[in-house]
């Protein structure tokens, strides 16, 4: 079985790549793409995938996109933090729909659906559902989908010394993953270790207030206090409290930035 696999956080691609190799050992992943263009490439060059494991959001937009712009006949599992696109991904040749972080009894039993649909008698060209599973199956999906009364994390409870407190997402100006662990920045200047990964607080804050700038950073509105041009079409940006990293944003994704800071 071939895969290709849509991803621009390279953590997630590592991941993704261990669990397919545990819940399909025959799998062989031909391509790791992390961009709409490169996929869209990629794909008129190359003989469609026996799968395509993709997450929602690339490097320069979404990957529904390419399902948009061109005929796409190999079936596909998306991976995303956000629930929020779940009917356009249903218009998709999807096989399943699972939110990060993807776990690996998700995954398989996504794959043993997968197996099902190209070996059920009389099945169509695509491993596409029957007509009459068309309503079972978008309903799912709506129940997936977020409710207007939908509440985003309002406070992490942390740990200061021997003591726990919390602390509102107000005050906090960002997140940084590094050596798999995350920090987060309070607006006050304190540091706090959290047991969240950046995947898992994409999902749990106010996209509106927070925004994942880059593989190691989740930074709230208020912190971002300019941006610089970088090389190659690159953004630097000064966060408050200043980060002991510089935060680069890439050319892919600046544009994506900008919009978010213009609201």
């Amino acid at each position: 079985m071939t895969v290709l696999l849509l991803e621009d956080e390279y953590p997630a691609a590592e991941r993704l790549q261990r669990l397919l190799g545990q819940a399909a050992p025959e799998a062989q992943v031909v391509a790791v793409l992390d961009s709409v263009a490169g996929a869209l490439q990629w794909l008129d060059a190359h003989p469609a995938p026996d799968l395509i494991l993709s997450d929602i959001q690339l490097a320069d937009g979404l990957s529904l996109e390419v399902f948009e712009q061109t005929i796409v006949r190999s079936p596909v599992i998306f991976t995303t933090a956000y629930d929020a696109y779940a009917i356009r991904a249903f218009k998709a040749n999807s096989v399943d729909y699972l939110l990060k972080p993807v776990k690996l009894a998700e995954l398989q039993a996504a794959l043993t659906k997968l197996r099902e649909w190209r070996t059920a008698p009389q099945a169509p060209a695509a491993p596409l559902p029957e007509k009459d599973d068309t309503a079972h199956r978008l309903e799912r999906l709506l129940d997936a989908l977020p409710r207007p009364d939908r509440q985003y994390k309002t406070r992490f409870l942390v740990r200061s010394g021997e003591q726990l407190l919390p602390l509102p997402a107000a005050q906090v100006a960002w997140f940084q993953s590094r050596h798999e662990t995350t920090t987060l920045a309070a607006t006050d200047g304190r540091r706090f270790v959290v047991d969240y990964t950046l995947e898992q607080l994409e999902s749990l804050l106010d996209p509106t207030q927070f925004f994942r700038i880059n593989r190691q950073f989740i930074a709230q509105l208020p912190a971002v206090q300019r941006l610089h041009p970088h090389f190659n079409g690159k953004l630097l940006l000064d966060l408050q409290p200043a980060p002991s990293d510089e935060v680069l944003v890439s050319r892919e994704k600046a544009a994506a930035v900008k919009s978010w800071l213009e609201g």
